[in-house]
């Protein structure tokens, strides 16, 4: 695999290990640039470290509730964990958070000092905030950004957040004010669940949502901001495998972070989402992953440009899997029925909605037009 260019730096692949608590020092960033990836976030950075509670990380089979909020290490004590994390080479990409524009770009200028590749601005904390934002107003961001940006000759990337109304406008704040690109999406806001019998939330306050539960999010909002902003975009959210970095970067995406599939998994995951990416790639004769950026956007359409046609799902030769009925319990118009061992739809009845092409297990149904 060719080696990319993002935001002005050059990376050995699109794979990024997020800010995190498994980038929490020089030393653990080190071994997640040892991982394989071609670059690497730390763990948020603030003026004032505050001590953590405990428990603070809650996780199912689909993603985890995180309420660590920042680094503990003051800033000063970063001169000597970026100068560890860069001993053998390795991209290090700053993350940031302060409440003002002047702290910010405090923050910033020390890092660049201290050796940091580029900045990422953090501006929602799902931990601490209520759904009003500080990332929800495009004038606080374009005032933030701009003064990182006048601070620092370094790129400097904004990490935007789900809980806005228009994602699109403060992405456009960012370009505005200079910023380089922009990360898309933070965790999302939220709970993971509830002990019915202890009446106990798994963790006892809102905290950030991540891994696979918010893919779907963090897609929509790379296509959306791809569509409006003209930025490089580094997309972020429940990235397990390979195809998820290829759907996010066939979505405008230049780049991705990988965070709880790293906490979950271990920093070896990286290097493995790596490995698929190549294979891919290999068999798809093509070394260079720019060549996929927005590859699918010109497939993705508004609601209105949506047509409507005749279509109906129709049954192909493939055997069903042993046992299943899936396709007829689902069906919600009660087109889908199986005779002589056979499913049969009824054009009659099928109004061409698509769910059981979805919900087969063995891909015997199709919608034909």
């Amino acid at each position: 695999m060719k080696a990319i260019n993002f935001l002005g730096l050059e990376l050995k692949n699109p794979v990024i290990i997020a800010a995190g608590p498994w980038n929490r020092d020089g030393a653990a960033l080190k071994e997640s640039i040892a991982s394989g990836a071609g670059a690497v976030v730390t763990e948020s950075i603030v003026s004032d470290t505050m001590l953590d509670v405990r428990p603070r990380i809650a996780c199912d089979e689909k993603g985890a509730q995180n309420i660590r909020l920042y680094s503990d290490i003051q800033i000063e004590g970063w001169e000597r964990e970026i100068g560890i994390a860069k001993r053998d080479g390795g991209v290090v990409i700053a993350s940031v958070s302060a409440h003002t524009p002047s702290e910010l770009a405090y923050l910033a200028s020390k890092l660049e000092k201290f050796g940091a590749d580029a900045i990422e601005i953090s501006v929602s904390n799902p931990a601490r905030e209520a759904l009003e934002v500080m990332a929800s107003h495009a004038d606080v961001v374009y005032e933030m950004t701009k003064e990182v940006v006048s601070a620092v000759k370094l790129p400097v990337i904004v990490k935007l957040s789900q809980n806005t109304t228009n994602i699109s406008k403060v992405a456009k704040a960012v370009k505005a004010a200079g910023g380089s690109g922009v990360s898309a999406i933070n965790a999302v806001r939220g709970i993971l669940g509830v002990d019915v019998e202890a009446a106990q939330p798994v963790l006892s306050t809102y905290g950030g949502i991540s891994g696979e539960y918010i893919r779907p999010l963090g897609l929509a909002s790379v296509a959306t901001i791809s569509q409006t902003v003209d930025l490089p975009i580094c997309g972020i959210g429940g990235i397990t495998c390979g195809k998820h970095v290829l759907e996010y970067m066939m979505l405008g995406a230049s780049a991705v972070q990988v965070g709880t599939t790293v906490m979950l998994e271990g920093r070896k995951a990286a290097g493995r989402i790596v490995r698929e990416l190549e294979d891919w790639l290999i068999a798809h004769q093509m070394d260079c992953v720019d060549t996929l950026k927005g590859k699918a956007l010109s497939n993705l359409k508004s609601f209105d440009e949506m047509k409507i046609e005749p279509a109906v799902s129709t049954a192909k030769s493939v055997p069903c899997t042993a046992n299943c009925s899936r396709c007829m319990v689902s069906c919600l118009y009660g087109a889908i029925n199986k005779a002589d061992g056979a499913i049969h739809v009824d054009s009659d009845k099928c109004t061409g909605c698509g769910l059981c092409t979805f919900i087969c297990p063995a891909k015997k149904l199709k919608l034909a037009w």
